[in-house]
């Protein structure tokens, strides 16, 4: 038996030297009880402490404190006639199959300080990876596959390839559920994505090297991870998810929020009876209540403060901007307070800016970047070889400036990516007209149907070296763009070596070789993985390509921008255009660049600049080997015009 005192209202589990603080909000509410249990397994606790209200209460807040209570106790709360529930202030969970025997585990903070990397959002090049599949295929040749520790070890991977963060899927804890079942082998399918969050603040076990059901070292693993990816100068971003729960909607299951009051936790209509769901799971959490914000901004602090993260993309963002009602507020709401808040304003906060009522790019509060969905779009459009893209395609370029030029932002204020987890690999937008979801037992009926993407004559894998090469090609030309664009770039992990789902557009129940990276894959597509290292050092090394300013679409004596066609000064924005090319100053280096993007499917001969004193030289030409990009005493173009290939890119530099 345990004695205790009154407690405070502090939110969670607080472990003292001296026993346990424990408090939980649940508004208008009769009886809270507090079980304890001896061990993750046990169905009964083994002891049930009934709240005094008049004595554990404060406000809306049931509190009490257990004497002599030590870090690891198991506990879960019971709230009126509600099943138990999860603390969701826990910052580590139980690793019972049946998520209904789950148990909260309390933990002491260590208050160690991780010191942050802040590298400036202009040099930042981010890398989107799943913890699970980046290292789950036995190729890895890691000790700890699919795990953080397992991740730990391909850091010197990630550091020659370039980038300066990761950005991980949700590692917090997560419902995995799905209810489908596999076409192949008849078996459930689980959710390895990990967007269906139970509590804000537990971090997974799913990653943990050590699957003890009672353990809590997941947290050391992950701290560790983070350690040595700063050490290598890698930035660690998480993707958080706080626009709804695993409880989804009537008729969902109870986690916390359910039983500790509907109304506060959940945006509600037709007299609280109806869950609103702008997030398409059932339910949105209501980010205009006071309980609920404070909630959100104690999580962040405690991954950026206590994990040592350095920011956060966050899921459906824009539902964090929507009042009660579901209009858009933007500007007066949480989105605004996270960039006020005097800790949490100095982390990457990045915005996912749509959901499933409205698309919000651009109508962030200032000092946000945001995902830029339009950008992968005319990438993607352009590539394939739509026409009516080049007009779009160079705003994209320069920075989105009809997006993102006001309130001060910047070209950084954008996210440029053209795959990540939710889509096509690129390897597969250039091997497949069509999604192939069946394996996620929806009837393919799942995942986005216009992909803007293209087989270039098969279907799926082939064996066929001309489709392969004309593929690698495009990849490259997608990679070149990506690269030289104003703003930050984003690559999915593995497009840098032609990583496939076989067609799979929403794999995220595939927790199998479709979706792990396939290491010895690398072999065969070393060229690309070189051509992204070598793109990536070329960004690194010209400011002109990581401006911190708009560009200026004109030509001042070659210190600005010119923009061309196949005739100097003469770009050709007409629908049909499938090409253009423009050059670009660099002031640093006293350096000028001449692009060319040509998606035509024919050659064009394009009119060079002339130089002062200098000569134009061949850095990149995507339609050659890898053996003639990026030479330091490349070819010498001695004439005026440069013949350029069908479906490549060209980048010439000045020498």
């Amino acid at each position: 038996m345990y004695n205790w005192e009154a407690g405070v209202p502090k939110l969670g589990a607080t472990v003292e030297s001296n026993g346990i603080n424990f408090a939980i909000f649940a508004k208008n509410k009769k009886k809270v009880v507090l079980n304890i249990y001896k061990s993750g397994s046990d169905l009964l606790p083994k002891e049930k402490i009934v709240l005094d209200p008049s004595i554990n209460k404060t406000g809306d807040i049931w509190h009490i404190f257990l004497q002599n209570g030590s870090e690891g106790t198991l506990y879960t709360w019971k709230i009126d006639d509600y099943p138990e529930i999860l603390d969701p202030y826990a910052l580590s969970y139980t690793n019972n199959k049946n998520y209904s025997n789950r148990k909260s585990i309390a933990i002491k903070l260590s208050h160690e300080k991780e010191k942050h990397l802040e590298i400036p959002m202009q040099d930042t090049i981010i890398y989107e990876a799943h913890i699970k599949l980046f290292t789950q295929n036995f190729n890895s040749m890691v000790e700890f596959p699919g795990t953080y520790s397992g991740f730990l070890e391909k850091i010197p991977y990630l550091k020659d390839l370039g980038v300066t963060a990761v950005e991980f899927l949700p590692v917090y804890e997560w419902d995995d559920f799905t209810g489908n079942i596999g076409i192949n082998n008849g078996a459930k399918l689980k959710n390895i994505w990990g967007y269906n969050p139970i509590g804000f603040f537990a971090l997974t076990k799913k990653f943990s090297k050590n699957q003890k059901l009672d353990s809590h070292s997941e947290i050391v693993e992950f701290k560790e991870l983070v350690k040595e990816l700063h050490k290598n100068g890698i930035e660690v971003i998480l993707d958080v998810v706080y626009n709804h729960t695993a409880e989804g909607g009537k008729g969902g299951k109870f986690y916390n929020f359910k039983a500790m009051d509907l109304n506060t936790f959940y945006m509600l209509e037709n007299s609280n009876v109806q869950f609103m769901n702008y997030s398409g799971c059932g339910n949105t959490v209501n980010t205009n209540n006071k309980v609920v914000k404070d909630m959100i901004v104690s999580s962040l602090r405690y991954w950026y403060l206590e994990m040592g993260v350095d920011g956060f993309r966050f899921d459906l963002a824009s539902i964090l901007g929507r009042n009660e009602e579901g209009h858009w507020l933007g500007e007066n709401s949480l989105l605004n307070e996270l960039v006020q808040d005097p800790i949490l304003s100095h982390c990457k906060l990045i915005s996912e800016s749509w959901d499933l009522g409205g698309y919000y790019v651009g109508d962030m509060p200032a000092d946000w970047s945001e995902w830029n969905g339009k950008y992968r779009d005319v990438v993607r459009k352009f590539i394939k070889g739509e026409f009516g893209q080049v007009t779009e395609l160079l705003k994209r370029i320069f920075g989105s400036p009809d997006i993102f030029k006001r309130n001060d932002r910047t070209p950084y204020s954008n996210i440029n990516f053209i795959t990540c987890h939710d889509g096509f690999t690129m390897w597969d937008l250039v091997s497949y007209n069509n999604k192939h979801n069946l394996n996620n037992g929806e009837n393919n009926q799942d995942g986005e149907n216009h992909n803007n993407s293209y087989n270039n004559g098969a279907e799926g894998e082939t064996e066929d070296k001309t489709i392969i090469a004309i593929r690698k090609q495009q990849l490259k030309n997608m990679l070149l763009i990506l690269f030289i664009s104003q703003g930050v770039p984003m690559i999915l992990m593995g497009d840098e070596m032609g990583r496939t789902q076989l067609g799979n557009n929403n794999a995220y129940c595939q927790n199998n070789r479709s979706t792990w990276v396939d290491w010895e894959r690398g072999n065969n597509f070393s060229d690309i993985t070189e051509f992204t290292k070598n793109m990536i050092k070329l960004r690194k090394k010209y400011n002109i390509f990581r401006n911190r300013d708009y560009l200026e679409l004109e030509d001042n004596k070659n210190k600005g921008v010119g923009i061309h066609g196949v005739k100097l000064n003469c770009p050709d924005f007409s629908y049909y255009s499938l090409s253009i090319a423009f050059s670009l100053y660099d002031s640093n280096s006293d350096t000028t660049f001449y692009i060319i993007l040509n998606s035509y499917h024919g050659e064009l001969n394009f009119e060079l600049p002339k130089l002062n004193g200098k000569k134009w030289q061949l850095l990149v030409d995507t339609s050659k080997d890898d053996s003639e990009n990026f030479l330091e005493d490349g070819k010498i173009i001695s004439d005026a015009f440069y013949k350029t290939a069908p479906k490549s890119s060209v980048i010439l530099i000045s020498k």
